[in-house]
């Protein structure tokens, strides 16, 4: 048989699309409590009104929020331009007819006297830069729908690391791990490399779909919302770097808060370098209408153990959070602000610390277990090593085990330690090698007459080391008979590779992987999947 011909044998389909509820996401998203049926425990009727009822209230509520803000600007519309605007004195004027006035006062309000109304500080009080550039708070990019009226907005701010990204696999897996009904919007913003982040977005099928359906929104800041980060205070005995560092994250997250404020009932705050448990959102849903029917009162929900990933928060509480953000952005890092903030308003200094915390935890629950890990060990501080884990999100599996036929395992990049290919392809371990280079290969020869393949499945990363990824290395299959070779695949940008194979097939002696250009990051293979046809 030809080259040609074997080649054409070789079927590679198209992924198939998910089916996902885009459609009636509108209709879905404020009638959600009536559609989600996951969890047994929340399938009764009596279940189904106590949430559908805290749904309610939380609406009633967050729609009176936004029509008092609408109602303050429509009142600034009415000031004339002058300041803090001028009023008829008819209230003052009365009072002032009542009061027993010295013959030493010089001045009194007359009926025709007006007084100028007093206005509370603005953010341009706390960030007076903002003045200098007319478009310092329009997002300098826009990727949206614009879509509004969901449960939950999630934010996700995302800086650029040095020889590390984590930020495309967490979108991955935070789509991955919501159900079709569970879709909501993701708001994605990075203000370092914004045409290359955007542009590798838009080149996914998935982001693109999930952009299309208004689940995702991506955006930037203008640079001009920033103030001169190198003439900040040093503060709290950090380093400049790191007073620069936290108080960009602070600016980042009002930011975000700022955007999504007006979309959602509730506002979770993510990081770029997190794992989500699969169906996070209908238990954080769960969680949420639950405490909101039997404690009005609470103010963070808290879904993660570390810093300030996986807080959640009422929309209409944001206003609060975003003025304390940005007026002390310079002094101390987001999670103690958060921290300081509940204490400031619940505390006594006449109580002592322990009536202090009581206090704070009827009104920042965690539920348990976590359903977010933090998955980074290289900061977005330059020079910083995190390696902080939430130990109650639990095991994180790190390599998928398969039954694969026997065959004969070989690489050219050196193994570190005992993660060896023998052993990956094994299902013991996962392979982890050092830094590829071009024509490496990893190669698995089955025992003669060699197998008829069904299906080959190489997926490379792991969730401690998302970027250890093969990106651009084909998938080879040397022929049994013929000893001619045919791609059957290539390495997508998740590192993955997935293929069926049509069923008459010739033998296939050996399946090689080639490694086609150097890479910046060691190489994880994390799942070897090869079945064959009986």
């Amino acid at each position: 048989m030809s080259r040609h011909k074997m080649a054409s044998s070789f079927h590679f389909p198209i992924p198939r699309r998910r089916h996902l509820l885009f459609g009636s996401l509108v209709i879905f998203l404020p009638c959600s409590v009536l559609i989600i049926l996951i969890d047994p425990d929340i399938t009764s009727e009596e279940s189904h009104l106590m949430d559908r009822i805290a749904d309610l209230q939380l609406r009633l509520s967050h729609l009176d929020a936004l029509y008092r803000a609408r109602e303050y600007e429509a009142q600034l519309l009415h000031v004339p331009h002058g300041g803090g605007g001028v009023v008829r004195n008819n209230t003052q004027r009365s009072l002032v007819q009542d009061l027993i006035v010295s013959k030493k006062v010089s001045w009194v309000l007359s009926e025709n006297d007006s007084v100028q109304s007093i206005r509370p500080p603005s953010i341009f009080q706390f960030l007076p830069h903002l003045l200098d550039n007319p478009h310092s708070l329009q997002p300098n990019l826009l990727i949206s729908k614009k879509r509004t009226g969901v449960s939950l907005s999630i934010g996700l701010p995302t800086v650029k690391r040095l020889n590390q990204t984590y930020m495309f696999a967490t979108l991955k897996n935070v789509l991955d791990a919501m159900f079709p009904e569970e879709k909501r919007r993701l708001c994605v913003t990075d203000e370092t490399y914004v045409t290359q982040v955007a542009n590798e977005i838009l080149s996914v099928p998935q982001f693109v779909e999930a952009i299309n359906s208004g689940l995702v929104d991506v955006l930037a800041p203008h640079p001009s919302y920033y103030p001169d980060l190198s003439k900040l205070r040093p503060t709290l005995g950090d380093s400049m770097d790191r007073v620069r560092w936290r108080s960009k994250q602070n600016l980042d997250f009002a930011y975000l808060m700022m955007f999504a404020q007006e979309r959602a009932l509730f506002y979770m705050q993510l990081e770029d370098d997190v794992l989500a448990k699969e169906g996070f959102v209908t238990r954080v849903k769960k969680f949420a209408y639950a405490q909101s029917a039997h404690n009005s009162q609470w103010f963070v929900l808290d879904f993660c153990q570390l810093g300030f990933i996986g807080k959640l928060f009422h929309s209409t509480d944001l206003p609060s959070l975003i003025q304390i953000f940005l007026l002390l952005y310079n002094d101390k890092p987001v999670d103690w602000l958060l921290e300081g903030f509940i204490n400031f308003k619940l505390c006594s200094s006449e109580k002592d610390q322990s009536d202090c915390k009581k206090r704070a935890e009827n009104v920042w629950l965690h539920h348990k277990p976590s359903l977010f890990q933090h998955i980074g060990t290289v900061s977005s501080l330059k020079g910083k090593v995190q390696k902080l884990r939430d130990k109650q999100f639990g095991k994180i599996p790190l390599f998928f085990p398969h039954n694969n036929p026997p065959a004969e395992v070989g690489s050219t990049i050196k193994a570190y330690k005992e993660h060896t290919l023998k052993r990956a392809y094994l299902g013991e371990t996962f392979f982890w090698g050092l830094l590829p280079q071009p024509n490496d290969i990893l190669s698995f020869r089955f025992r003669p007459p060699g197998v008829k393949l069904k299906r080959v499945v190489f997926r490379s990363g792991n969730a401690e080391h998302p970027s250890d990824m093969l990106y651009n290395t084909s998938v080879v299959a040397l022929l049994a008979d013929s000893n001619e070779t045919v791609t059957i695949g290539k390495f997508n940008n998740w590192g993955t590779v997935d293929e069926y194979v049509e069923e008459g097939s010739e033998l296939v002696a050996e399946l090689q992987l080639i490694v086609l250009s150097e890479s910046d990051n060691w190489v994880i293979l994390s799942e070897i999947q090869i079945d064959t046809y009986s």
